[in-house]
Formats: structure tokens, C-alpha cells, sequence
């Protein structure tokens, strides 16, 4: 299963419909679950995110000092952890604060999608988005570019 723990939850509206259309076209192709934490400071949200993560979760927290990698080297990462089959992927997506260096430190590897800064509702999309891609690619279905 691919797991996304996220602090916030979402206001907007077409961030729930973008949300919502991806989860659908992932969930053809994989099981994926969002996990919505409550937005709080860095300490309590280390908290609340520790209370979710599993022993066989390969923990993958997206922060900006993380390895920025191309949507086919995200490809091949995804697909080889689904090919072991031993453990969960999970993304953990901060909050405002970023992840605090607890939760990093746990982390199995960090990821850097840019040197930006985005909104966490919107960031939120564009993961699944790259997901979504990342399926289409491995089932050789067009949408790829």
C-alpha cells in the first residue's frame, strides 16, 4: 500500500475535487491512503505523526534538503519497493514548520520535489499527480510526456 500522511486538512474545495479525481484514478492501480493530521507546532505534530507510522512503513518524508529526483528515477524507486513487497510506502508531507529532525532521522530517505516552497494543499496534489504518472508509466499507458 502507498500511504500519505499529511498535517492539515484541506479548505478549498478544488483541492479536495483534485485530491479525490487522482485517488480514484490511483486506487485503479494501487491500494493509496491519505492520513490527515491535525495542524498544530512541529512538536505536537512529531507526535501525532509517530502515532501512524508502522514498523514496515518505508518512510519517505518530502522536505526541501531531500534528493530531487525526475519522474522516472521516481518511477523506478516506487516500483522497486512495490517489487520487494515488504513494507508500506509512505510520503509524509509537513506543515507549516516543515518535519521536524526527529521524523526526518526516522525517515528511510528525503525527497525534494523543488527548491520552492508550495502550499501543503496544493503540494498535496502534485504528489499524487507524480503517483498517478508514475502508474501510467509502469502499465505503458499513454499520458507520460
Amino acid at each position: 500500500m502507498i500511504k500519505i500522511i499529511c498535517i492539515g486538512k484541506l479548505k478549498e474545495n478544488y483541492l479536495k475535487e483534485l485530491t479525490n479525481d487522482y485517488l480514484k484514478r490511483i486506487n485503479k492501480y494501487h491500494k493509496l491512503e491519505i492520513v490527515e493530521l491535525k495542524d498544530s507546532n512541529v512538536n505536537e505534530e512529531t507526535k501525532e505523526i509517530l502515532k501512524v507510522l508502522n514498523k514496515n512503513d518505508y518512510i519517505i518524508s518530502l522536505c526541501i534538503e531531500g534528493l530531487e529526483l525526475s519522474t522516472i528515477e521516481l518511477k523506478d524507486k516506487i516500483n522497486n519497493l512495490l517489487l520487494t513487497g515488504n513494507s508500506n510506502i509512505t510520503f509524509l508531507i509537513g506543515g507549516s514548520d516543515g518535519l521536524s529532525e526527529e521524523i526526518k532521522k526516522l525517515s528511510n530517505e528525503k525527497i525534494s520535489f523543488s527548491k520552492l516552497t508550495f502550499p501543503h494543499g496544493l503540494f498535496r496534489g502534485i504528489l499524487l499527480e507524480q503517483i498517478y504518472r508514475v502508474f501510467k508509466i509502469l502499465n505503458n499507458e499513454s499520458y507520460h510526456k
